[in-house]
């Protein structure tokens, strides 16, 4: 390890002049012009006594070279004691880039009783800029949101990059900052100037201020969409109307049944509902009346999804209605403060909320408040009270209906408009909502909650109701292809060990005896092992009493080769509580909705258990997939084993350059990328025999501020919070779409001649097993 100190003063070089620092910033230390006021230690970097140099800009600034070692280090500290910044908000450091392209480094605060506060910086290339750390752990979602205004920006004349830190510190006794990186292939360099400390509020202010206009789109950036009038908003909308005329004129020449189903495709026998069936080796979904089905959905198609929580930061945006006037009516009450993952950490979370989707539609299909009071007039004397806003849904409704049948979409996704599924034009998904008082466990990745206890009595009868409840208007619509057990449940931990692994395992045996899923699983261990001793020496641990297994807080030992039956037992105990899980809701649904199909649980996070038991019980099984292919996100070989279709509800593609900040789990560099990844999707889909068809998450953007559930604000939208399309991804989009039926017909006579071939070669007087032939799932196989 190489440690050096610099000597109290160092030789200037260039004589071009420093730019001042920023009011409130004050300057603890200058890399170009050193005074013996703090320490300077390199750990593997190298900081030559002489190298200050003048950047492009005319900025003198000073190298550190960051050598291909495990972890590089610059820490500067006091030269005495500590440094007291109590008083201040944010530590500042004048860097930049000394290559060509971005860098990662991370900063480390330290204070004297070992607190660490920590910064991941990623530093682009470019001019230098101003790096502010608070020293209080902040991120975007303290501010109510999941990404932050792109960075860096100008403030007052200077360009900053705001970072984001996590951690504590005792401000009061600070006695180290080291900037560092991890483990870089070749030597990086930055060039560094001043460091210091400086106010805080003023920054968060300037940087988070005025951040959306009145349409709720970001005043921080431009693009090809964005609105500035009520004129321009009405003038798009009427030249979209004239596009979609064109394409769904088009669309009424397509080789298509009433459901959306492919009429020129393999014939299968009509049942009147939804079903499944595998034929040559591919399975499919078959419309009531007996087609080929490729489900092309899109999620969360609603009007009343983009509200964000305006309490408290009114600050943020330019322009919110004024209590007496009309698109005040929009404005709401909420609260979202809870105990799960997704309420943690976050600010602005709860209170007054206000929906810009919502106001732009009364901008579209509102009825002034002129014919509002013609209708009132005969029957009402005149009132004080403002006109109140009111928004068609039909109307809106039947666009957004004639927009996905326009842009190739067949199916109406998941947490849709009832006005969606109401109108039998499209074929839809539902949700059950599964909730009630039974007992949960912890996994650790409990994100939407823990997971729902199977073997509690309680559960069964929340599944019973909601059930009931989502079927009673729906049982007999053949509209329906059925329905979710959930959504992301935490089936296992957050990492890959087997802590993770075997999760609910785990969080089972911590709990108390009062928990039923911890008694089923001590009467497992029971049944097998008969008594401690058993147990004990095949699990390798020394369990004096049977007792102490039944205490809350019991951790039983990691899995390993010398003592198999610890991963045996915690695999039996997590395949009983699937099954349990989707049998009960299997059996319900059997009941009261058995012409609607049982769609899986939207598999975020899965185990071999979870998933089997779910083959098991469930026509289809769906996955929830953030990947560039579906083949990305999960063993397709091990998936085609338990024989089952599969269905992708969720996938997507953003940028954070047409407004909201953040650009999802699969965030691309520009909006021009999503059109050809949404293609590659949907290709590599239908290339895997066992997927039925995919959903996208979601219709429309979510807020630039975030939305209310957990502050998400996603560019991943067809279409903006103005309700206007991404007129270039939505046009990629239905390319791609309608191209589905002539790629799924080729894999169809790949699949018929193939099985043709294998017959062949085969049993060729086994009567029934000619090419054609296949099997039915869904009602008639051993699914729901």
């Amino acid at each position: 390890m190489i440690r050096r100190s610099l000597p109290a003063v160092f030789a200037l070089i260039f004589a071009a002049p420093l730019l001042a620092a920023p009011a409130g910033q004050q300057t603890l230390f200058n890399f170009v012009r050193p005074a013996d006021v703090v320490k300077v230690v390199t750990e593997n970097t190298d900081l030559p006594q002489a190298n200050a140099e003048q950047t492009a800009e005319g900025e003198v600034l000073r190298r550190v070279t960051f050598n291909p070692v495990a972890r590089p280090t610059l820490r500067l500290t006091p030269q005495t004691g500590a440094w007291d910044w109590s008083q201040s908000g944010m530590m500042s450091l004048r860097l930049q880039s000394a290559m060509n392209w971005a860098v990662t480094v991370y900063v480390q605060i330290q204070s004297n009783n070992g607190q660490t506060l920590t910064s991941r910086v990623d530093l682009p290339a470019g001019p230098a800029q101003t790096l502010l750390v608070p020293l209080v752990a902040t991120s975007p979602l303290s501010q109510g949101m999941k990404a932050g205004p792109p960075m860096p920006m100008t403030v007052d004349g200077q360009r900053i990059l705001l970072a984001s830190s996590s951690g504590e510190l005792d401000r009061s006794q600070v006695v180290s900052v080291s900037l560092w990186m991890d483990q870089p292939k070749a030597a990086q360099s930055l060039l560094l100037e001043r460091f210091g400390v400086q106010d805080g509020e003023a920054v968060t202010r300037a940087v988070y201020g005025n951040l959306v206009d009145a349409y709720g789109q970001s005043t921080r950036s431009k693009w090809p969409e964005k609105i500035s009038s009520d004129e321009q908003l009405k003038s798009a909308a009427a030249k979209e109307e004239q596009q979609l005329k064109t394409w769904l004129s088009e669309r009424e020449k397509s080789s298509l049944d009433k459901f959306g189903g492919w009429s020129k495709g393999p014939a299968f026998k009509a049942s009147g509902f939804f079903r499944t069936e595998k034929r040559d080796g591919r399975w499919y979904l078959v419309t009531p009346e007996g087609h080929p089905f490729y489900s092309l959905g899109v999620n969360t198609v609603s009007p009343e999804v983009n509200q964000t929580y305006v309490a408290g930061r009114e600050w943020m945006f330019e322009s919110l209605p004024k209590a007496d006037e009309p698109l005040a009516s929009h404005f709401g009450e909420g609260d979202n403060r809870g105990g799960n993952g997704a309420d943690q950490g976050r600010g602005y979370n709860a209170g007054r909320w206000y929906d810009f989707y919502a106001a732009n539609l009364q901008r579209l299909y509102g009825e002034p408040c002129a014919a509002q009071a013609k209708t009132a007039a005969a029957a009402e004397p005149p009132s004080a009270a403002p006109c109140k806003a009111t928004v068609d849904e039909q109307k809106w409704a039947t666009h957004t209906l004639d927009r996905l049948q326009a842009w190739g979409f067949n199916t109406v996704g998941n947490w849709s408009a009832d006005s969606l599924s109401d109108a039998a034009r499209v074929p839809y998904t539902l949700p059950l909502s599964i909730v009630g008082d039974y007992a949960s466990i912890s996994t650790g990745n409990d994100w939407w909650g823990g997971m729902p206890d199977p073997f509690d009595p309680r559960f069964a009868m929340a599944t019973e109701r909601a059930v009931a409840i989502a079927a009673r208007d729906h049982r007999d619509d053949p509209w329906l292809i059925g329905y979710y057990a959930d959504n992301e449940l935490a089936w296992a931990g957050p990492g890959d060990d087997p802590k993770s692994r075997y999760a609910l395992a785990y969080g089972t045996l911590k709990l108390t005896t009062d928990v039923p899923a911890k008694r089923a699983f001590l009467k497992q261990l029971r049944d097998k092992y008969r008594n401690q001793e058993g147990l004990s020496k095949a699990w390798g641990i020394e369990l004096p009493a049977w007792e102490l297994m039944e205490d809350p807080g019991f951790v039983p030992p990691v899995p390993n080769p010398e003592h198999p039956e610890i991963e045996n037992d915690f695999k039996y105990f997590q395949k009983v509580f699937a099954d349990t899980y989707f049998k009960t809701i299997s059996d319900s649904l059997k009941w009261h909705a058995p012409n609607q199909l049982l769609l899986g649980g939207r598999f975020a996070t899965s185990t071999p258990e979870a998933v089997a038991s779910c083959a098991q019980y469930c026509d289809v099984l769906s996955f929830n997939m953030y990947t560039l292919k579906p083949q990305d996100g999960y063993d397709f070989a091990a998936l085609r084993a338990l024989d089952k279709p599969v269905l992708i509800t969720e996938f997507n593609f953003g940028s954070s350059d047409r407004g909201p900040f953040w650009g999802g789990v699969t965030q691309l560099a520009r909006e021009e990328d999503r059109g050809p990844a949404y293609a590659n999707f949907l290709k590599q889909a239908l290339s895997e025999p066992s997927i039925v068809g995919v959903h996208w998450f979601q219709y429309l953007d979510q807020p630039v501020t975030g939305r209310l559930l957990d502050g998400e604000n996603g560019h991943f939208g067809l279409v903006g919070v103005t309700d206007l399309p991404y007129q270039g991804f939505v046009e990629a989009v239905r390319k791609s779409n309608l191209q589905a039926l002539d790629q799924l017909g080729k894999e169809a006579e790949k699949a018929a001649a193939a099985a043709g071939h294998e017959a062949e070669g085969g049993r060729k007087g086994e009567a029934g097993k000619g090419p054609g032939a296949g099997h039915a799932g869904g009602h008639s196989g051993n699914g729901h």
